[in-house]
């Protein structure tokens, strides 16, 4: 290319570079944010396992963007008389439901109350989970396998599925997986295995529905202090818990909560098959 045929190129490469007006359509720069000042307003929610840990600061971060709540809880009703107590401080509705999810009858229930309070579903949180830490996979039983399947990815699978029909364009749906599905862990072998499930099913799931505009995304936590962590790790393990994140410390539900407000909301419009990662600093090849 001669001199001059290289500078009539790069005329045109400056020239097209700086003709924002000239596009067709012109590209959205800013949203417009005065005309729903609350990322959520006036959304309606089911978060699984919302009676505590991430599960309540989801609810309570999403009543504060201006959504409606569903809190489905197992056993704990105190814990879920607690969070919608803290959902309605926020100035929004919030519908209890105790239920086991692991059950298919159970979700598409859920899903019903929920239409039958609020007359939609707009986001549906599937986090539910249980955890049993085993050194040995021989110490593992083919029911602890069952029941940590049914209840960390096939509740899932029944509340996705029960949800869809209900979903309409601009919905969302937030999975929450673990660090543990991209590195592994030792002592929860079953447990990984399903939060390695759920980035898959999550993958999928948002191939499938993106024609739809209905968004599949997820949270892939790193240690945060819940009270699933108390439960099932002995004392030694609690006070070294989170220790080895490069930021040195657990996560709070609070750190985490932010990230579903995200994925939930017109702000992440654009993601979808994708996980966030609020670990503490730990790099994930994903």
């Amino acid at each position: 290319m001669s001199n001059k045929e290289d500078q009539n190129y790069h005329d045109k490469i400056d020239e097209a570079a700086n003709s924002e007006k000239d596009m067709t359509p012109r590209p959205v720069y800013e949203r417009e944010y005065d005309l729903q000042p609350k990322k959520l307003q006036d959304k309606v929610a089911i978060i699984t396992g919302g009676d505590s840990g991430i599960g309540r600061a989801v609810a309570i971060h999403f009543a504060r963007e201006g959504a409606d709540v569903v809190i489905v809880y197992y056993k704990e009703k105190q814990d879920a008389d607690e969070t919608q107590k803290l959902v309605e401080e926020k100035g929004r509705k919030a519908l209890v439901i105790q239920a086991d999810v692991s059950v298919e009858e159970n979700c598409r229930n859920i899903v019903q109350q929920t239409i039958d309070t609020f007359g939609k579903l707009d986001i549906l949180v599937n986090n539910a989970a249980i955890q049993f830490p085993k050194e040995d996979l021989q110490e593992i039983t083919e029911q602890q396998w069952d029941e940590t399947f049914r209840t960390n990815i096939y509740s899932y699978f029944f509340m996705s599925k029960a949800a869809l029909p209900h979903l309409k364009a601009g919905a969302a749906i937030v999975n929450n997986a673990s660090v543990n599905a991209y590195r592994g862990n030792k002592e929860l072998v079953d447990y990984s295995s399903t939060k390695g499930a759920i980035v898959a099913f999550t993958r999928s799931l948002s191939t499938q529905l993106a024609e739809k505009n209905i968004r599949v995304n997820g949270v892939a936590p790193g240690p945060i202090w819940t009270p699933l962590i108390p439960s099932t790790f002995p004392g030694q393990e609690l006070e070294d818990f989170g220790s080895d994140t490069p930021m040195k410390r657990a996560g709070q539900p609070a750190e985490v909560a932010s990230c579903f407000v995200f994925l939930a909301s017109d702000d992440a419009s654009y993601i979808t098959g994708q996980f966030l990662h609020p670990n503490g600093g730990t790099v994930l090849n994903t």
